[in-house]
């Protein structure tokens, strides 16, 4: 009997596969991140330690998560896409049980750098995973849907946190987050293969500054790196100052702030799938202009709002919606041109940009929360200088692109 005939995957069927696989990895750090918020103030109370204290777990946690951006991309260009992404969640995994075991503040501290170390892994690798598979013509459409992944992660995990807080105890959220780092590395291990070519670079001290140096020698590079750091300032200067303005000046509850959040997160993930259906049909350029276009005119239209006065949720969420999805389909545009400017060194180039996002982000961050005056326009300034810093790098790359 002839044996029954086999219908290998197409393309689209590996795309989607992969996407999936690389979106579970992208989620690590996200989650880590976020569904550990609700759990900070009775870590505080099963210490008996201060506030300050206890913000140590999650401030370390992104000075460790910037750090570890740094160096996972120049390693993956090395050694291969594969081992370092099953190492990094390794140590998420492991963190994470040092997390839920922790017998003191201190050790709790250590280990949550160590599951946030870990947890980077995914805001570098899936992205070169996918210039390495699909090249740079699909690069953009799927590092948008990745992007997507940011996105929902935040929007979910406060509210799984809070449930396991709630029905168990602060522990049940490491034991949870070092489940799904098993499970995905497993994934990863029987699902994954190497993408890197074999033309691999030779790694050491040198050559991993030597990678940075090279990237940061690029105008073109430089161009596209400052456009996805502007675009992170745009959005973190937001977060930063939204809760404040809702909860002490507008007297909203912080369970209307999530609701209306939900609002700004659907707005960017608007703007992905833009990205998603336009890329490759239109230039880079093209949409990363059209993108910071929409976020100027929103944060325009909220300074409107605010000077019109009085200041509203509505007139507070609903133009940074638009600028949202400005920048949702700007950023991975940009992120994406980044990395293709050198695609032999696509890890190196997308641990770079990573960071630099992550480093303007922090500031704008930081900025923000010192001007707080109880009204929005410290907030707006520093989405307003994001989105001029964004537009000014676009003009440059269509001057080197000339």
């Amino acid at each position: 009997m002839a044996a029954p005939p086999t219908h290998p995957r197409s393309d689209d069927d590996w795309s989607l596969l992969w996407v999936a696989l690389l979106a579970a990895v992208t989620a690590t750090g996200p989650l880590a991140m976020q569904i550990f918020l609700p759990s900070v103030p009775l870590v505080q109370q099963t210490f008996g330690a201060t506030a300050g204290a206890a913000q140590l777990t999650l401030s370390l946690a992104l000075v460790a998560v910037a750090c570890a951006t740094l160096v996972y991309g120049p390693l993956a260009d090395r050694y291969g896409r594969r081992p370092v992404m099953l190492g990094g969640l390794a140590l998420f995994a492991l963190g994470s049980v040092a997390c839920a075991l922790a017998p003191t503040l201190d050790s709790l501290i250590a280990a949550r750098v160590l599951q946030s170390a870990g947890g980077a892994v995914g805001m570098v690798l899936p992205r070169a995973v996918v210039r390495d598979r699909f090249g740079p013509e699909r690069a953009a459409g799927l590092i948008a849907q990745l992007s997507m992944v940011m996105v929902v992660a935040p929007m979910v995990a406060p509210a799984l946190g809070g449930v396991l807080t709630d029905l168990i105890d602060w522990r049940a959220v490491f034991w949870f987050t070092a489940l799904a780092g098993l499970l995905i590395s497993l994934l990863v291990f029987f699902a994954l293969p190497e993408t890197l070519p074999r033309s691999a670079l030779t790694f050491g001290v040198g050559a991993l500054l030597r990678g940075f140096w090279l990237c940061l020698g690029s105008a073109r590079y430089r161009a596209y790196m400052g456009h996805a750091a502007a675009s992170s300032m745009i959005f973190f200067a937001f977060i930063s100052a939204a809760p404040y303005l809702m909860v002490n000046t507008l007297g909203q509850g912080a369970t209307a702030y999530g609701m209306w959040f939900i609002i700004i997160s659907l707005g960017y993930m608007g703007g992905n799938l833009l990205a998603v259906r336009l890329s490759g049909r239109y230039p880079v350029l093209g949409l990363m202009l059209a993108g910071s276009t929409l976020a100027v005119l929103g944060i325009a239209l909220a300074a409107l709002l605010a000077f019109l006065g009085p200041l509203t949720p509505a007139g507070l969420f609903l133009p940074i919606a638009l600028s949202m999805i400005g920048s949702g389909l700007a950023a991975p545009n940009a992120q994406a041109g980044a990395i293709n400017v050198f695609p032999e060194r696509a890890g190196t180039a997308s641990g770079l940009t990573s960071f630099m996002q992550m480093f303007v982000a922090g500031l704008a961050t930081q900025a923000v929360g010192v001007a707080q005056n109880g009204t929005p326009w410290p907030m707006l300034g520093a989405m307003a200088l994001g989105s001029t810093v964004a537009l000014g790098c676009i003009a440059w790359a269509y001057r080197l692109e000339a």
